[in-house]
């Protein structure tokens, strides 16, 4: 009874249930806790156990330069990169097109390199043997039309990863989907000559005779020939679009652009040959620039872009043609400094009155570009013309003044007397370099933008 009394001096706990293992208690004792109203529940072996308690962690975490960072700052800090690349787009995508062959120079090579194609050695049969050589050359053959086919279609960029500027380019001087057009052709014709040569190089390895693989040989040839030639031409048209963009002038985001715009035949082309390296052509009729020409200005040790645009006609937008449209692309898309000119002599062929409503569209349109107003052929100016108001309203009054001295501010130069010029590569270098600040308080903006 010494180890039952021990028990009761244990179980003097507020508990009502107690756990015992059967092995250090007899029955004897076990029976006289359960007369004395305790629970007992007997167990058959109890061993001692460690418990870790560890809270559940809802917080994802991911390694970030070495430490751990929350996932949610993780994702923010994505999305500011995502950003700042948009923003960073750069342009200088058509330099890198890849040099595109004539379909006639890619069949001829590809021609030439099959029949160089050996049969495995080893093969003693001559059924087999000649088997083997023709899958071998169909197979060569194939992969050396579509090889420089599926290099171009990934070498050409889409469209969509272009910087807007270029892509209007595109659009402007190609014509509305014709590039993805093109390059839809290639990928057929690559398809398609895919497609004919796996199954005529089948054929040519199921051959029982030497006689029938040399036919089958002949036909698959004959065969991958006829399909490359009757699509060839979309492997031309790539040729062209290449040639065309590469053609297109590289404008440098970092640099500051002048861009002389105005009506058609105004002078604009020979200010850019007076002010610049560019040498555009110069006659005397309408849209004489057929598109984006550029050239650079160096003052004091500094490179400045000027580009050369098509002349702008009183019209909407939706009447307007593609050259006028590439000129819009360039104020749109490129950060430029505008010179515009006027030209109030007659000659030009738009009269002062629709130069001055173009001029108002222009101004309106893209005012937060930094502008100087410029009046050509000031040579030829007489008195100014007699101007007939019958109503007595501010745009008549702005539009008489207008005629007879151009924009408020507006410098009067000319080519052919050269007056002006001095002053007006003055001003340009001032406005060059307001437009080169300009540039680099935006860049740090955006920059800090993104480690904000």
């Amino acid at each position: 009874m010494s180890r039952a009394s021990n028990l009761f001096q244990l179980c003097q706990i507020p508990s009502t249930n107690l756990l015992l293992r059967s092995s250090k208690f007899p029955r004897a004792a076990n029976k006289l806790l359960w007369n004395t109203g305790l629970n007992v529940i007997p167990v058959r072996k109890l061993y001692p156990t460690l418990c870790f308690c560890k809270t559940v962690q809802t917080t994802t975490y991911e390694v970030v330069n070495g430490s751990y960072v929350p996932s949610t700052q993780t994702k923010q800090e994505k999305e500011m990169k995502d950003k700042s690349s948009a923003k960073l787009d750069t342009v200088g995508a058509f330099q890198k097109l890849p040099m595109v062959m004539p379909s006639v120079d890619i069949l001829h090579s590809a021609l030439r390199k099959a029949k160089r194609v050996l049969p495995t050695k080893g093969i003693a049969n001559i059924a087999k043997r000649e088997r083997n050589r023709g899958a071998k050359q169909l197979d060569a053959l194939m992969k050396e039309l579509v090889v420089p086919l599926r290099t171009y279609l990934e070498s050409f960029p889409k469209k969509k990863y272009l910087h807007p500027y270029e892509r209007s380019l595109i659009e402007l001087t190609l014509g509305d989907g014709n590039y993805e057009e093109v390059l839809g052709n290639v990928d057929a014709l690559r398809k398609k000559v895919v497609s004919v040569g796996k199954e005529h190089a089948s054929f040519c390895a199921k051959s029982l005779t030497k006689r029938e693989a040399e036919e089958r040989l002949s036909e698959g040839v004959k065969k991958i020939e006829e399909v490359f030639n009757h699509e060839a031409e979309a492997v031309n048209d790539l040729l062209h679009i290449a040639k065309t963009l590469r053609a297109m002038p590289v404008v440098d985001l970092e640099t500051p652009t002048l861009c002389l715009v105005g009506a058609p035949n105004v002078g604009k082309s020979s200010l850019v040959r007076t002010l610049s390296t560019g040498k555009p052509e110069v006659c005397n009729y309408p849209f004489t620039t057929r598109g984006i020409l550029m050239g650079h200005i160096v003052l004091n040790y500094q490179t400045f872009q000027v580009t050369d645009t098509p002349g702008l006609l009183k019209r909407s937008d939706e009447d307007r043609n593609n050259l006028e449209k590439l000129t819009l692309a360039v104020l749109s898309h490129l950060p430029t400094a505008i010179l515009y000119v006027h030209d109030l002599s007659g000659e030009c062929g738009t009269s002062p009155s629709d130069q001055f409503l173009i001029y108002k569209e222009i101004k309106e349109r893209f005012s937060d570009h930094l502008w100087v107003d410029v009046v050509s052929k000031c040579d030829l100016l007489q008195k100014s013309p007699v101007v007939f108001i019958t109503e007595d309203s501010p745009d008549h009054v702005e539009l008489a003044r207008y005629r007879k001295m151009g924009p408020n501010g507006a410098m009067h130069v000319s080519i052919k007397s050269e007056a002006g010029l001095a002053e007006l590569k003055v001003r340009v270098h001032e406005l060059l370099t307001s437009q080169m600040a300009k540039i680099r308080s935006q860049n740090s903006n955006q920059e800090n933008q993104v480690f904000t």
